[in-house]
């Protein structure tokens, strides 16, 4: 069967933005999954970033998330980007700040589309620029008692 852009479901979705957070409680993969469902999806792409152990060689002890109050709003506007370029039928994510340990979720990203090159193509677009464009700021504390701000922009 060809695959033709004649159908619906083989566009964005009207109002594809279906979850758009900064939080301070723990975050879920299924809540954000549960978020991009779409009948008309074909693909669904989802980036789970969590806390590790270690950055550049140096244990880590404690990390922190802190952000701008602008950081949600930055955060929609890079999905509309992402929504602009690609066939998105539901997209989502959520970012955590506070405290967190090894293991914790940092940031869940989702993105549903007709087809699944669409959907990894617009998840690595959306994690890539939350990361380098919303103001988000990471404190790292190492073992040796060092520490370090990594920011986001």
């Amino acid at each position: 069967m060809a695959v033709t852009d004649d159908h619906p479901g083989e566009l964005g979705a009207d109002e594809p933005i279906k979850l758009i957070g900064v939080r301070e409680s723990a975050l879920s993969v299924d809540e954000v999954f549960r978020a991009v469902g779409d009948d008309a999806a074909g693909g669904t792409a989802l980036f789970v970033g969590t806390v590790r152990n270690h950055d550049g060689g140096a244990d880590v002890d404690e990390l922190g998330y802190s952000c701008h109050p602008t950081a949600e709003a930055e955060m929609r506007r890079i999905a509309e980007k992402v929504v602009a370029e690609y066939p998105v039928r539901a997209l989502a994510a959520v970012h955590r700040v506070g405290k967190l340990k090894v293991g914790d979720l940092a940031v869940v990203v989702a993105v549903s589309c007709p087809h699944r090159g669409e959907a990894f193509e617009a998840c690595r677009r959306l994690i890539d620029d939350l990361k380098h464009e919303v103001p988000i700021w990471k404190h790292q504390k190492f073992s040796d008692g060092t520490e370090e701000w990594v920011g986001a922009c």
